[in-house]
C-alpha cells in the first residue's frame, strides 16, 4: 500500500517519544483532574455548604443581588480551589524533575584570537574564518 508523504510524515511525528510522552501526560492528567474535582466536591466543600443551611452542596451557596441576579460563590471558590490542587501537584512533578535532571557538561572551548569564535581546543584551523591558528 503507497503511503501519501502527509500521512508518513504524520506517522513520523505521532510516533515520536516526546508526543507519545505528551499523550500519556494528557490522559494522566485529565484522570487526576477527575480525582481532584471529586475531591473538591466531595470531601473538601460539604462542610462549607453548612454556612447556607438551604444550600444542599457548597455548589449552590448563592449571594442574591436581587432582580433575579445570582453570584454563584460556591461554584466558583469550587473551581479555585480545583485549580490550586491541580497547579500544586503540577508544582511538585516539575520540580522534582528538574531535580532529576543532569546539568549539561561543560564543553572546554578557546576563543580563535581573529574572530573571537569558541572554537574547539584542539583544532588548528578556526572553522568559522578558516585562520590557521597558533598551537594551544
Amino acid at each position: 500500500m503507497v503511503e501519501s508523504a502527509m500521512l508518513k510524515d504524520f506517522k513520523e511525528f505521532a510516533l515520536k517519544g516526546n508526543v507519545l510522552d505528551m499523550a500519556v501526560g494528557i490522559v494522566i492528567g485529565a484522570a487526576f483532574t477527575a480525582v481532584v474535582n471529586s475531591l473538591v466536591a466531595d470531601v473538601i466543600t460539604p462542610p462549607l455548604a453548612l454556612i447556607q443551611p438551604d444550600a444542599k452542596t457548597f455548589d449552590d451557596f448563592n449571594l442574591a443581588l436581587g432582580g433575579g441576579t445570582v453570584i454563584k460563590l460556591g461554584s466558583f471558590i469550587n473551581h479555585v480551589i480545583q485549580f490550586t490542587i491541580v497547579a500544586f501537584a503540577i508544582f511538585l512533578v516539575v520540580r522534582a524533575v528538574n531535580r532529576l535532571r543532569q546539568p549539561a557538561p561543560v564543553v572546554p572551548t578557546r576563543e580563535c584570537p581573529y574572530c573571537i569564535t569558541a572554537i574547539s581546543p584542539k583544532a588548528t584551523r578556526c572553522p568559522h574564518c578558516t585562520s590557521e591558528l597558533p598551537s594551544a
